[in-house]
């Protein structure tokens, strides 16, 4: 099968609870818990009318100022958040690095976190054991891996979910300036992995505000504002086009 995404008018709307919840259990019993039957007029119009086409060996930069849809477009397209309107395809395994946060339990382990992260992608209990010796050595957090969560860094917490994430196989790989935090050591290992993954994707989508980043690693590029696409173009016309409309 042929790698491939295809939108056309999609529309996305985040539910305000979305905002404030951090934990997938909190986050799923919050909705449940409200028994909504229509769209909260604080909900927030985050994707406007996408209609786009990428196909195998793109590798695509995403430009624009925070709030502009980037992070929006990434998560729709990785099917985190069901789209309002509009059609939403995807054809091939999608292996997001997004929200490294999402998903993870303060009151539980990291080994426990190792499992429920690995549900939320949608992976058996069976597999994320067979993964969990490699996951735990990349990781590198020593007996904090049966602490729990709560008593994590904000390093250690990254380092963790990096190292989940990155475990998992897939054809379209979406980035969203994940690697953040911790030591030198572990930076360039990280670096590497994500040098390594670059290569193995069939599709690549970067959002970044590192434009030598996005230069390097992109031939496409797609720029927010709003919600909407602005402009489609080659990457060097694309960054030209943010640093001077938006950039300032």
């Amino acid at each position: 099968m042929t790698n491939a995404i295809r939108l056309k008018n999609v529309n996305l709307h985040y539910a305000s609870v979305a905002f404030r919840e951090r934990s997938l259990k909190s986050l799923i019993t919050a909705w449940v818990s409200q028994g909504r039957s229509k769209r909260d007029l604080n909900d927030i119009h985050a994707l406007r009318d996408i209609s786009l086409s990428v196909d195998q060996g793109e590798r695509i930069g995403l430009l624009g100022h925070n709030g502009a849809g980037k992070s929006s477009f990434l998560k729709m397209v990785a099917g985190l958040y069901p789209i309002s309107s509009g059609c939403r395809e995807v054809s091939g395994t999608v292996r997001s690095m997004l929200d490294l946060s999402l998903g993870f339990e303060p009151d539980a382990t990291g080994r426990e976190n190792i499992l429920y992260r690995g549900l939320l992608l949608g992976l058996a209990p069976k597999t994320m054991r067979s993964m969990e010796a490699e996951i735990v050595d990349f990781a590198d957090l020593g007996e904090f891996i049966d602490y729990p969560l709560k008593t994590y860094s904000v390093g250690m917490q990254v380092r963790l979910a990096f190292a989940i994430s990155t475990s998992v196989g897939g054809d379209i790989l979406l980035l969203d300036e994940v690697v953040g935090a911790g030591d030198a050591r572990f930076m360039g290992k990280a670096r590497a992995r994500i040098m390594s993954l670059v290569e193995q994707s069939e599709i690549m989508i970067l959002a970044s505000h590192d434009l030598a980043t996005v230069r390097q690693l992109c031939q496409r590029g797609l720029v927010f504002a709003d919600g909407h696409i602005v402009l489609d173009a080659p990457i060097e016309q694309a960054i030209r086009f943010y640093e001077e409309n938006f950039s300032k």
